[in-house]
């Protein structure tokens, strides 16, 4: 039997695994950051009209470059954005992706502060750039003069900031990123992918795009916006970005179908984003519940929950898909992550805790 040690894969993809949650048919997932509120009826016969109408059209290709569906998304993340300050993608990973394809590369190097989204460090590796991770502080948040020193020390040519940050739920203030913006001699790219779900008043990004030319802000409809399986990602940065990421993206890259799907649900944000505060209130009352248990729960302005810390975090994890609930084993050791469900989702959450630890 052949088997992948046998095939002629790269060498420095040996021995590295791919990426993903448990897929388990259980009562309750709270593993992958959904939205776990379903869109409305109305909006499903929306899609579907949409749909049949672009059925009649699928011997075409789509449009190559979306140029309506990046109207719609900057009209949505307002700032004074146009559609060729935005590009979009199958999901944010392909658009991290295609960032790293330009700026990234063989003898290039990408940065990231970790513990943080898995995706960065193996979507840098599969594009043969090399990843140098560099640490949080004991809160999950960066320190600045680290930060800055870590860039003078690698000099590398992609820095990752995710804001909220995956696992943890920690957001960053724009000082931060502006002094990693200065310090850096490539490009920026701030992950902003639950930033509906940051609390009132967080700044984004994106009021930092005008003054910084290489700073990119990449965000999702894949969590807020409970489109997860249409896979739409998308970011906004100078035109020139833009210019760079055409030379890489693949040729008719977003279907007809996606496309269309993305700009119904743009159209409903009103609706979808509509669950948000309801969410964050739960988030909240996920970390009070936590912590009166005396357990630690991370501070998050994202739809998760950072928790522990466990000595077996393993038999916790398994303890709790016996009675029902999976939670994700990620992030540091000895912490496990809650995806924020419904009301009744989190009460089942609870109570499979009570019987946990």
């Amino acid at each position: 039997m052949t088997s992948l040690d046998d095939l002629p894969i790269r060498d420095d993809l040996r021995g590295l695994s791919p990426y993903g949650a448990p897929q388990i048919d259980v009562p309750v997932r709270l593993n992958t950051n959904e939205n776990p509120y379903a869109p409305s009826p109305e909006l499903a016969d929306d899609l579907a009209r949409e749909m049949h109408r672009e059925a009649l059209g699928l011997n075409r290709y789509p449009d190559r470059d979306a140029l309506a569906l990046r109207a719609d998304l900057a009209a949505y993340l307002g700032h004074g954005l146009s559609a060729e300050r935005v590009w979009a993608a199958n999901g944010s990973n392909e658009v991290i992706q295609q960032i790293l394809q330009a700026f990234g590369g063989p003898g290039r190097s990408a940065l990231g502060f970790e513990p943080s989204y898995s995706m960065h460090p193996i979507l840098t590796r599969g594009t043969a750039t090399e990843w140098i991770s560099g640490a949080r502080e004991d809160d999950f948040g960066i320190d600045p003069g680290k930060a800055v020193a870590a860039i003078e020390e690698h000099r590398p040519d992609v820095v990752f900031l995710t804001s909220p940050n995956n696992p943890t739920g920690t957001a960053l203030p724009p000082a931060l990123i502006e002094r990693v913006v200065a310090a850096a001699p490539g490009m920026v790219v701030v992950d902003e992918a639950y930033f509906e779900f940051a609390r009132a008043g967080t700044p984004s990004a994106l009021t930092l795009l005008p003054a910084h030319p290489r700073l990119i802000v990449t965000r999702t409809m894949s969590k807020a916006f409970a489109m997860a399986g249409t896979r739409v990602g998308y970011l906004a940065a100078h035109p020139a970005v833009i210019e760079a990421l055409l030379l890489v993206r693949l040729p008719y890259h977003l279907s007809s179908l996606t496309q269309a799907a993305a700009r119904v649900a743009i159209a409903h944000r009103s609706e979808l984003l509509a669950t948000v505060d309801e969410l964050r209130a739960e988030r909240d009352a996920t970390v009070e519940w936590l912590r009166a248990r005396g357990l630690r729960a991370a501070d998050s302005d994202a739809n998760f929950v950072l928790f522990g810390r466990f000595p077996d975090r393993r038999a916790v994890w398994e303890a709790l898909l016996a009675r029902g609930v999976l939670v994700r084993e990620v992030g540091p050791p000895e912490w496990l992550r809650v995806s924020i469900g419904t009301s009744e989702e989190m009460a089942a959450f609870r109570a499979a805790m009570e019987g946990v630890a």
